[in-house]
Formats: C-alpha cells, sequence, structure tokens
C-alpha cells in the first residue's frame, strides 16, 4: 500500500460500561434490520453514559434518551439510550449537554437511573449506529463483542 493510499477510519469508544450485543439481537426492527444505520448495541450495566466520538451534537432530544453526534468526517452517530423510552419523558435521563454543544470522546452526556429504565421502558439495550444517510459506501468493522468498559474501540468505520 502506497504512502497516499491509506483507507480513513474513524473509531467508535464504548460509551457506557456494559455489554455489546449484535443489532440484531435488539428487539425493535429499525434497530435490528438496521433501517437507520449499522453499529452495535449496549446492555449497560451503569448507567454513565459518554460522548462514543468526538463532534458536534446535532440532536439531543428533550426526553435525554437520544444523542446525535456529527463526526468532522461528516458521519452522523446516534446513541440510543433503551428502547421506547421517549415515552418515560425524561424521568430518570440527567442530560449534561444540549443540543450544538462539541464533545469529545469521553465526555458526559448523560446520568440514567436504569432500575427506573427497567420498570418504565421495554428494555435497557441501547444501540449505538451510524446512520445510513451518511454511511454512504464506508464499512463499518466491528472490533469488540462482549464485555466493555467506556472508552473500549467498539467498531470502526472505514471509507
Amino acid at each position: 500500500m502506497g504512502l497516499f493510499s491509506r483507507k480513513k477510519e474513524v473509531i467508535i469508544y464504548a460509551p457506557v460500561n456494559g455489554k455489546i450485543v449484535n443489532l440484531s439481537e435488539v428487539p425493535d426492527q429499525v434497530f435490528s434490520d438496521r433501517i437507520i444505520g449499522d453499529g452495535v448495541a449496549i446492555i449497560p450495566e451503569d448507567g454513565n453514559f459518554v460522548a462514543p466520538v468526538a463532534g458536534s451534537l446535532q440532536a439531543v432530544f428533550p426526553s435525554g434518551h437520544a444523542y446525535g453526534i456529527k463526526h468532522k468526517k461528516g458521519f452522523n452517530i446516534l446513541l440510543h439510550i433503551g428502547l421506547e423510552t421517549v415515552s418515560m419523558e425524561g424521568k430518570g435521563f440527567e442530560k449534561k449537554v444540549k443540543q450544538g454543544d462539541v464533545v469529545k470522546a469521553g465526555d458526559p452526556l448523560a446520568i440514567v437511573d436504569l432500575a427506573l429504565v427497567k420498570k418504565m421502558a421495554t428494555t435497557t439495550t441501547s444501540p449505538i449506529v451510524v446512520t445510513s444517510d451518511t454511511l454512504g459506501s464506508s464499512k463499518i468493522e466491528i472490533l469488540k463483542m462482549g464485555d466493555v468498559k467506556i472508552g473500549d474501540p467498539i467498531f470502526s468505520i472505514k471509507s
């Protein structure tokens, strides 16, 4: 491979301590069928969620359940905390950021009461995907499955 033929790669890091599972295991077809995009899901073991990548927050849902981060290379990353959590109307979600903020990987996004999520939502399983509209011909490579800690590389986007 020549000096100028290196592929561009963006690493996505674990936004929470937990267990990585395949998106096909998420009990929501929008995620399991990769309609929104490709990536992985995490079953969180605690409620401390951080930014999985550096970028600007394009979306911070008022309920605190979802965060859209635009990386400087044009990729949009969606972190969705739990499923059917929008119906919680923000209960149990303490947002640490607002739309328009610029974050580094590892910056706090939210503290979530997982016990409350378990009572009020479908599941705590949290998909993290690169949205289809920004993925283009780029490829996702899963770097880790199973147990992860915040900051572990979990997948890469190669263009």
